[in-house]
């Protein structure tokens, strides 16, 4: 008589979800910090998910292990290596246990204004 195999760990919360709404998921809460402004892709819109027929500009999501890269515009005020770490704790919330790498792209003062259009 043998042994019951053991049954496989349960999969993390980010190897479950699907790349495309694990990172608008990292998207929604990164942007839900009062401190960032925006996302940003960085030079050349680099750092971004692409998806069928979309892409979210400013989060990179590799396959697993691999880390999760977010690109953001601060504001002024929260000093920057604090901002990281917050980013950082929310980011794992909810991608799990992966490596996050948290890169400041800008920082803004006051409220940003739309671009008015030449008349």
């Amino acid at each position: 008589m043998s042994a019951p195999s053991p049954t496989a760990p349960a999969p993390r919360r980010s190897q479950r979800a699907d790349p495309g709404q694990l990172a608008q998921a990292v998207a929604a809460a990164v942007r839900a910090h009062p401190a960032v402004a925006d996302l940003d892709g960085g030079p050349f819109g680099a750092i971004a998910s692409y998806l069928p027929g979309r892409r979210v500009l400013g989060v990179r999501i590799g396959e697993a292990p691999g880390p999760v890269e977010v690109s953001v515009v601060a504001r002024l005020g929260t000093p920057l290596p604090q901002l990281a770490a917050e980013l950082r704790d929310v980011i794992t919330a909810v991608t799990g246990s992966r490596p996050v790498e948290v890169t400041v792209n800008d920082v803004i003062t006051g409220v940003p204004t739309p671009p008015t259009l030449a008349s």
